[in-house]
């Protein structure tokens, strides 16, 4: 029989509820219960967190790098394991390393770099997000325009294999350049389909959630805007409670009102989650890089191309959740489901994460109670990214 490990802490959030002076205790990668830390089993395992908090592990739907490496350029398994890596030293345990459009070549690759990840049990590594190609050129923000096109049967046939045949991918798609047709054969087939870098009206749009789409991506950046009289994807996704939607809170994407206004405003069941949409800057000093040959060009929490179009964030996980709970002002409950909870619910997989419930997988991040990060544990096991 398994040696339980007790991780005994000041205060422990579930995903949903507080639990103080209590202990998570665990068995391998999963998480047994949450218990009083005087009923910690005497043979247990015990690590001591007496003035510090446990959260869920956040998830990241939406990482283009970290650690100096972008998705893309590079597509092995050292690749994705050097993203997770960066991004676990602010308690992110799983996320979507995610390729922004490319060619078909370096496509295939990252599909394969996928599967080799998938192989490895990279820690960290949760499955793929393809954004593009089959873009809106009218809303193509920094994407390479040379690289847009039409969805055609290899590319649909390539995405449901993969779902098939080794694990989960999501896709951002625009109805531009996808048809309703596809989606629903990508949706019955276990993709999740997101909506985004789109110029679609709101009645356009809902025949792609019908037809399954059920994500917006990067809410209100690369898409139509909510209109007194033409709503846009915008006012589509937060009226809709089957869609839930991604969203980039670094204070330079969105107005922080605009971003009260749409947390009031979304429908539910379907929720607005935390993304990243983070580039390789993350964990490292980088002052400036390239993509796709194209220099972008980092300042003060921004990254952006010569003509000064955004071009992915430069943000953190930890760090969105302590803007919405503190500039936002968000309770810090609704701010940590936000990256936890929501994203895990948005793609399916609540059931395993997302919460610190009996049955789980033991992924949760010690933070101090001024919100510092402290460890980053991923299946049971504490990072070895952890600062």
């Amino acid at each position: 029989m398994t040696t339980p490990t007790a991780v005994v802490a000041a205060r422990i959030f579930d995903g949903a509820n507080w639990f103080e002076d209590g202990a998570l205790l665990l068995e391998g990668e999963r998480i047994v219960r949450i218990c009083p830390k005087s009923d910690v089993p005497k043979d247990a395992y015990r690590i001591d967190h007496d003035d510090q908090w446990l959260v869920p592990g956040f998830i990241d739907l939406q990482v283009n790098g970290g650690g100096g490496i972008r998705f893309g350029e590079e597509t092995s398994a050292e690749a994705v394991r050097a993203i997770t890596a960066a991004h676990a030293r602010f308690g992110t345990t799983k996320l979507l390393p995610t390729l922004i459009t490319d060619t078909p070549e370096v496509t295939r690759r990252a599909l394969e770099g996928g599967r080799e990840a998938q192989a490895a049990r990279i820690p960290g590594f949760l499955g793929l997000h393809l954004e593009g190609p089959h873009l809106s050129l009218e809303r193509k923000g920094a994407h390479n325009p040379s690289f847009i096109r039409p969805m055609g049967p290899t590319d649909l046939q390539a995405i449901c294999n993969y779902r098939q045949t080794t694990g989960f991918i999501l896709t951002t798609v625009a109805p531009e350049n996808v048809t309703t047709e596809q989606v629903s054969t990508l949706a019955r087939a276990g993709v999740v389909v997101s909506i985004g870098h789109s110029n679609a009206t709101a009645e356009r749009v809902r025949t792609y959630f019908d037809a399954g789409a059920s994500m917006v991506t990067h809410l209100f950046n690369a898409m139509s805007q909510l209109g007194h009289r033409e709503p846009g994807i915008v006012g589509a996704a937060l009226d809709d409670g089957r869609v839930h939607a991604g969203l980039i809170a670094d204070g330079i994407h969105i107005d922080p009102a605009t971003i009260r206004i749409a947390l009031r405003a979304k429908l539910a069941p379907g929720a607005v989650f935390l993304v990243t949409d983070a580039m390789q800057s993350i964990g490292t000093a980088l002052s400036e890089f390239e993509l796709n040959g194209r220099s972008i060009r980092r300042n003060e929490g921004s990254l952006k191309l010569d003509d000064g179009t955004l071009a992915g964030a430069d943000i953190d996980m930890l760090a969105s959740v302590k803007f919405v709970h503190e500039v936002i002002g968000l309770p810090l409950e609704h701010a940590l489901a936000m990256a936890s909870v929501a994203p895990a619910k948005a793609i399916g997989v609540d059931q395993q994460l997302g919460f610190l419930k009996p049955g789980y997988i033991a992924d949760f991040v010690v933070l101090t109670d001024r919100m510092e990060h402290v460890e980053t544990w991923i299946d049971g096991k504490k990072s070895a990214a952890s600062r």
